[in-house]
């Protein structure tokens, strides 16, 4: 029987997990892999984890050293994607716990770190990236070992083993000295001698829990999880126990195992390994496939609530079908569909519109992936405002909250502190180091809606914010975030300099000249907190008058590009974002002028 190890490798976001899983990879027995260019990480497979630089999507590998196989889960370090995480704990018997050296344990590293020390899990401390100028190894280790201590770590969790790494250039070692080492190699000895086997009932029935789903286009809905107990082989019989406990006779059409980045068909998949299974369209996250004769099904995982909504619809503006492929409300229903089958933080009701549909998830950015997954797909949409889902409990609403940690230069602390109170933010630690201030905030999930620009702006793009979900409290009433006025186009056609000159001293234009709108576009900000209606495409008179100001060199000011989290961003309650493979656009709800004014009254 094959030595195993099955580990998870947990961090914030960028602090190089998927780095260090490549350097593994490229230095294990055997791998290899072709890759689309020099520098590309092979685990980020997907193109908008390569664009955006964060794990989006939880995967697994398998790497052999010696005469053990080490399976590893690499996982996403965003908390809107933080579900994940939880499931996966079941799935491993150890953890990579990664730190950054320059900034230390961040809002992201608590959290997951907190669900491995639950799971009882032994936890190795990488510390990464001591190649920074600014790194601080030893301060970095002391951060962590208090963070252990708060998290309620037993002695044995404490004493954990230290490696130190600069994942970019495949090197580590037990000291953070980079002159001494020479390969990744430590980390694999750390693994194997750190991390305890999977502990294997030879009595005991088949148990294998589902803690991830894929989609193959020959295979259909793929099952990865872990084999608990007993033997699967492929086209035997099993039971499929589902989350409300009812059972079904399934057979197994092929079980695979990894090797490198693949999943290999296997004839058989023996205890304690990650496997994949295909064969039950029916089969969901946290379900069991068990012994027919003895069944024995696991404990469900419990999977994350939706904390945020916005409605999703065809494409009705008067540019509809002529920028994507998927234009028709049922090309949409069969996508949102289809995203249910492996994304279960997801929930689709249908509205009292046949062509629209509600899409609730963990967060903003969750929400953002799918819209942007859909683009590219070729899908045309309209998407609303995202907003808070409520909830009442013993008779009283409640909403779901965030924890936000802040780092920005010490000058615009203040400025900062000033915009979490004006959403009901609440601080709960400050402190100041080396010239910047980290804060520590709970606010309301919905004070967190639309607030990514204007703290970007505030603080000059030096500022870093990141948030969890801390659960749901009493409502903390009214919130009454900075309300905007758009400017709106009077007309359809395409925008020129001169209309754009004329626009431009009413606010902040969101395009440039040559670009095709249409009457009830929003081309831009308005100063003031209320919609004006410009028109972008009016072309100067020729007459033969000279004009006023002749000879005055007029400039057009650089138009503030709105990308897709921008726009969502920006939306008010009464405007709609257009979403093409080619283009997003910010639209009133009404197009007409007079429909506006009615929907008002």
């Amino acid at each position: 029987m094959t030595k195993l190890r099955n580990i998870a490798i947990i961090a914030h976001v960028d602090h190089g997990k998927t780095t260090l899983v490549d350097a593994l990879l490229k230095q294990s027995v055997g791998f290899k892999a072709k890759t689309d260019a020099p520098g590309d990480l092979i685990m980020d497979s997907n193109d908008l984890e390569r664009e955006r630089g964060i794990t989006i999507f939880s995967k697994n590998c398998s790497i052999k050293y010696k005469d053990y196989k080490i399976n590893i889960v690499d996982t996403p370090g965003h908390a809107d994607f933080g579900g994940e995480v939880e499931r996966i704990m079941r799935m491993v018997d150890g953890v990579l716990l990664l730190v950054d050296a320059k900034e230390g344990p961040m809002p992201q590293t608590k959290f997951v770190l907190r669900k491995a020390i639950q799971a009882g899990h032994k936890i190795i401390v990488v510390i990464n990236k001591i190649d920074k100028p600014a790194a601080r190894p030893e301060w970095t280790l002391n951060a962590t070992f208090d963070l252990f201590i708060e998290l309620g770590a037993t002695d044995d969790q404490v004493n954990f083993p230290v490696i130190y790494a600069v994942g970019s250039q495949g090197i580590a070692g037990l000291k953070p000295d980079m002159g001494s080492m020479k390969d990744i190699q430590p980390v694999f000895e750390k693994i194997v001698e750190y991390i305890p086997e999977p502990k294997i009932d030879p009595n005991a029935p088949l148990q294998f829990l589902t803690v991830n789903l894929a989609y193959d286009n020959y295979k259909g809905k793929i099952a990865i999880g872990r084999l608990y107990s007993g033997i699967m082989k492929k086209g035997m019989r099993a039971l499929h126990v589902n989350r409300k406990g009812e059972s079904e006779k399934i057979q197994l059409s092929s079980v695979m195992l990894f090797d490198g980045l693949a999943k290999v068909d296997a004839e058989t998949v023996e205890t304690g390994d990650i496997a994949a299974i295909s064969g039950i369209p029916s089969i969901s996250i946290g379900e069991t496939i068990t012994d027919i004769d003895n069944p024995a099904p696991l404990p469900v995982i419990q999977i994350d609530e939706p904390t945020i909504k916005m409605t999703f619809g065809i494409n009705t503006s008067p540019f509809a079908g002529q920028e994507g492929k998927h234009t028709t409300s049922r090309n949409l229903k069969e996508r949102l569909e289809r995203e249910l089958e492996t994304d279960v933080a997801l929930a689709v009701s249908a509205t009292d519109s046949a062509d629209r549909w509600t899409v609730a998830g963990r967060g903003e950015l969750h929400l953002a992936i799918l819209i942007e997954k859909m683009r590219r797909e070729g899908y045309e949409i309209e998407v609303s405002k995202p907003v808070v889902i409520f909830k009442e409990e013993n008779g009283k609403k409640v909403e779901p909250m965030e924890l936000v940690s802040i780092e920005v230069p010490e000058n615009y602390s203040g400025t900062v502190i000033e915009i979490m109170g004006r959403r009901l933010g609440v601080m709960k630690d400050m402190k100041v180091d080396r010239g910047q201030t980290f804060m520590d905030f709970t606010i309301p999930t919905r004070g967190l809606i639309g607030i990514r620009n204007q703290f970007l702006t505030s603080t000059k793009g030096m500022g870093i914010m990141n948030s969890i979900f801390l659960g749901y409290e009493e409502h903390k009433g009214n919130l009454t975030v900075n309300p905007h006025g758009s400017l709106v186009s009077s007309e359809s056609g395409e925008s020129n300099s001169y209309g754009l000159l004329a626009s431009q001293s009413r606010g902040n234009l969101f395009i440039g000249p040559g670009v095709k709108v249409y009457a009830g576009m929003v081309v831009g900000e308005n100063a003031k907190d209320e919609d004006i209606i410009v028109n972008v495409c009016r072309e100067k008179t020729l007459n033969n008058f000279r004009t006023k100001n002749f000879g005055v060199q007029e400039a057009l000011e650089v138009p503030r590009i709105m990308e897709l989290e921008d726009a969502l961003d920006y939306i008010g309650d009464d405007e709609l974002v257009e979403v093409t493979p080619k283009g997003v656009r910010v639209r009133k709800m009404f197009l007409n002028e007079n429909d506006r004014k009615k929907g008002k009254k």
